[in-house]
Order: C-alpha cells, then structure tokens, then sequence
C-alpha cells in the first residue's frame, strides 16, 4: 500500500482531485481538518487539554469546544496558537497513523492518502511515501476563492500569505499536479502518477 500525503494551497482544488481519486481507485482519503474535529470531540485527551489551555468557558452548550471561542482566543494570541497546535497536530497525526495502519489490513484498499494545506509544516514529509502538491496559478486561486467562497480579495491574500510560498512546496513535494486549467487535464495527470494501481470504473 502506498501511503500518499497531498497539500497545496487555498483554492488549488484539492477537493475536486481527491473526489475523482476517490471514485477511481482503491483507496481510503483522510483530511486533516476533519481530523482534528474529531480528535477534540469530548471524551478525548486533545479534549482535556484544550480546555484545561483555553479555559473551562470554551467549552459550548453541548460539551464540545465551541470553535468560535476557541478562534478568537488563537487569534488574539500567537504563543495561544502555537501551544494549541502542539496538542492538536500530534493527536491529527497519531489518529492518521493508527488509521494507516488499519487500512494495511485491508485487501481492498491500495492507496491511503491525507490531505491538507500544512501537511509539511506538521512533518507529514517523514511519514507518508509520496508528497503530492497540487498547484495552480495564483489568479486562478483568487477567482475560484471570489467565486466559490465569497471571499473579499482582502481576505484572499491574507490567508495566502499564510501559506507556504509556491517554491517551498515544490521543494518539498515528489509530484506536482497543474490544477490551473481544465479538470479533465488534471485527472489524467493523476492516472499517469497511478498507472501501476487498480483502475475502479
């Protein structure tokens, strides 16, 4: 099995890569942001953890962390954001692991990905077989995040100077898709990348 990470960033159209991949291959596709949804749910150790940093007023009406309390408490303070991080992304990282793990057990599966936006910073690069980073012309990003999300060009470029710039990531990553353009472009740069797998109609 080959274990496959896949990061890019804002409006790349990761989303719309791992959809295909999904219906196409045998495979198992975990992302990282929901992820760490779950591995806050109440109950867990990253749970007790977060409430014993953020303070017992975080947690919402329904037992969980409310996440815009918690959101406004990281970004009023940066050490809040990096100690926050430190309990998430170990838990994130552990929780794919045993996931990984799992699925080797399983005859049916062939490729185990994971993808998100800070998956070299979190040092995914030890872990996972093959980075994939999938890249797309910045005003093409800008269009897709103005036209899908709503986004305010303010906030676009905010959230990407946040991001690792483009040379970073192709320094890092083994493959590079080219998601600037047409769809069906992309997809068959990814059945050239997956030839030697099990094709799924």
């Amino acid at each position: 099995m080959k274990f496959i990470g896949i990061t890019g960033g804002v409006g790349a159209g990761k989303s719309e890569l791992l959809a295909y991949i999904k219906e196409h291959y045998l495979c198992e596709i975990w992302l990282a942001d929901e992820v760490a949804h779950l591995v806050k749910r109440r109950g867990t150790t990253c749970f007790e953890k977060l409430v014993e940093l953020l303070g017992a007023d975080v947690v919402g009406a329904d037992g969980e962390i409310d996440k815009k309390i918690m959101a406004e408490r990281i970004f009023a303070d940066e050490a809040i954001l990096l100690q926050v991080n430190a309990i998430v992304h170990p838990a994130v990282q552990m929780f794919i692991q045993e996931k990984y793990e799992a699925a080797q057990m399983n005859k049916e599966i062939e490729l185990f990905f994971v993808e998100a936006a800070l998956l070299i910073e979190a040092g995914y690069t030890d872990l996972v077989d093959e980075l994939w980073y999938v890249y797309a012309d910045e005003a093409v990003r800008r269009n897709r995040l103005a036209m899908a999300r709503g986004y305010s060009e303010e906030k676009i470029t905010q959230i990407m100077d946040s991001q690792l710039s483009e040379e970073e990531f192709r320094k890092h990553c083994d493959f590079v898709i080219d998601n600037s353009g047409e769809l069906i472009d992309s997809y068959r740069q990814i059945d050239e990348r997956l030839e030697a797998f099990a094709w799924r109609e």
